[in-house]
């Protein structure tokens, strides 16, 4: 599978994060961590690791991501 498409980013008020440097970076680090998860998940393969196991663990990694801003 390949990598989703990419949204058009919003903040939480709706509005597009429109600025140039930030759509880059989000891209950058989008593609970063898709690769890291395919190389994670390519390598857990090859460890015998069961498919579904990683799958459910990696939605679970990305689940318990924690927003350091919430209260500001």
């Amino acid at each position: 599978m390949a990598m989703p498409v990419l949204p058009i980013w919003h903040g939480d008020d709706g509005e597009i994060v429109s600025c140039t440097e930030k759509v880059r970076v989000m891209t950058q680090n989008m593609n970063e961590l898709f690769q890291t998860a395919q190389d994670a998940f390519e390598d857990a393969l090859l460890m015998g690791c069961s498919e579904q196991q990683i799958r459910d663990y990696l939605l679970n990694l990305v689940q318990g991501v924690d927003n350091p801003y919430r209260n500001r």
